[in-house]
C-alpha cells in the first residue's frame, strides 16, 4: 500500500515549488494507484451489480452523504445522462418525507466506505420494509450495509492521500471511478446510441455538436437562390431574404444544385473590374460542383468540413442531391470564441449602376 505523501512540514524552510509539484503528484499517484488496483480486484459482483441496474425497472436511486453523497450525485447524473433514470436522495432528507420517491421496482445504490454511516445505516430498515434491493458500493462486504446489500462491490481498506489518512480522497476516487464503470457498462449492455445522448444533452456546446445540421442551417426558403441563366447584376439586385448570408445557390431547372457563388467571388469581379462578367449569366462565374453536406450529418462533422476548407457556407442536400438549405458560419459562432466583426451583413450588397433601394 503506497505511503500517505507528506510536505516535510517539520523543516523550518517553506516548502519549496519542487516539494508542492512531489507532493501533489504523491497524491494523484496514491489515488491513480487506488484505482488500479481495484480495477485487477474486480470481480463477479461487478457483473451483478450491473445486470441489476440493467434490468431495473423503475429509477436506480444514488444515496451516500458527505463527500460520499456529493459522489453520489455525480454518479446519479452520469447514469441519467447514459440511459438508465437516476435521481440523487439525501439520506437525512429521505428520513423527513423523501423516501416517497422510492418504488418497488426502484434500486438504491448506496455508497458508504465504512458501510456504517449513521445516516445510511437508518435507511436500511425501510428499504427493507419497501422491498427495494439494494446495491453497494462499499469497503466491507461484513459492514451493516454490506449485510442489508443483495450485491456489494467492495472496494477493500483504503488509505487516505491526505497527510492524515483522514479526509476522503482516495476513497472517493475509487467510488466515482467504480460508479462511472457501473454507469457507462450498463450503458453500453442497453446499447445507448450517439442519437440517445444527444437527446438527453440539448443544451450548449456539447447539445449544438450532437445536433443535425437541419437544426441549424437556414431553410431554402430563407437562403439566397437563383438560376443560372440569371445575370450577377440581377440576382444582387433582388430583396434579400430575413437574414443576410453571403452566397447565393444556383439551382437547374429540375430543382438540383449546380453552383454557389459568393460575396467573395464578387468582390474579385470588382477587383479586376470585371463589369461584363457582372452583366453575364451568373452560371459563368459560379463555383461548378461546391462542397455540401448532406441532411443528417451531425453539426459538428459539417463545421469540420468548413474549417478544414476554410469556407464560410455549406449548402445542405438531401439525399436526391436537391438543395434543402444553407449552413453559414454566422450562424456557428458558438463553435469558436467570438471576434469583433469590422464589416456588417445587413445590407444588399450595391453593383455598379445599381440604384438606391
Amino acid at each position: 500500500m503506497t505511503a500517505t505523501p507528506s510536505l516535510p512540514i517539520d523543516d523550518i524552510r517553506s516548502p519549496s515549488d519542487a516539494d508542492v509539484l512531489d507532493h501533489g503528484r504523491e497524491i494523484l499517484r496514491a489515488e491513480g494507484d487506488a484505482v488500479l488496483r481495484m480495477a485487477e480486484v474486480l470481480d463477479v459482483s461487478f457483473c451483478k451489480a450491473v445486470r441489476m441496474i440493467a434490468d431495473c425497472t423503475g429509477k436506480v436511486v444514488v444515496t451516500g452523504i458527505g463527500k460520499a453523497g456529493l459522489v453520489a450525485q455525480k454518479i446519479s447524473a452520469t447514469l441519467a445522462s447514459t440511459g438508465t433514470p437516476s435521481h440523487f436522495l439525501h439520506p437525512a432528507e429521505a428520513m423527513h418525507g423523501d423516501l416517497g420517491v422510492l418504488r418497488r421496482d426502484d434500486i438504491v445504490l448506496a455508497l458508504s466506505q465504512s458501510g456504517e454511516t449513521e445516516e445510511i445505516t437508518r435507511l436500511l430498515p425501510h428499504l427493507a420494509a419497501a422491498g427495494v434491493r439494494i446495491v453497494a458500493l462499499t469497503g466491507r462486504t461484513d459492514s451493516t450495509l454490506g449485510h442489508a446489500a443483495e450485491v456489494v462491490v467492495a472496494t477493500g481498506p483504503v488509505r487516505e492521500a491526505c497527510v492524515l489518512g483522514l479526509s476522503p480522497s482516495t476513497s472517493t476516487s475509487i467510488l466515482l471511478a467504480l460508479g462511472d464503470s457501473l454507469a457507462l457498462v450498463t450503458s453500453s449492455l442497453r446499447r445507448f446510441t450517439h442519437e440517445d445522448f444527444a437527446a438527453r444533452h440539448p443544451g450548449g456546446s456539447l447539445g449544438r455538436q450532437l445536433m443535425r445540421v437541419e437544426e441549424a442551417m437556414r431553410p431554402l426558403a430563407q437562403c439566397r437562390t437563383a438560376g443560372p441563366d440569371e445575370t450577377v447584376r440581377a440576382v444582387f439586385s433582388q430583396p434579400l431574404p430575413s437574414r443576410r448570408t453571403g452566397a447565393v445557390m444556383i439551382i437547374d431547372a429540375d430543382g438540383s444544385l449546380a453552383g454557389i457563388f459568393t460575396d467573395s467571388d464578387l468582390a474579385r469581379l470588382f477587383e479586376r473590374r470585371n463589369d461584363a462578367a457582372i452583366d453575364g449569366a451568373i452560371r459563368d462565374v459560379m463555383t461548378n460542383r461546391p462542397t455540401t453536406v448532406v441532411a443528417g450529418t451531425r453539426l459538428r462533422d459539417a463545421v469540420a468540413v468548413l474549417e478544414s476548407r476554410r469556407l464560410s457556407e455549406l449548402p445542405v442536400v438531401g439525399a436526391d442531391g436537391r438543395p434543402v438549405g444553407l449552413l453559414d458560419i454566422v450562424d456557428l459562432v458558438g463553435f469558436a470564441p467570438p471576434e469583433p466583426v469590422a464589416v456588417t451583413r445587413d445590407e444588399p450588397t450595391r453593383l455598379p449602376g445599381s440604384a438606391a433601394a
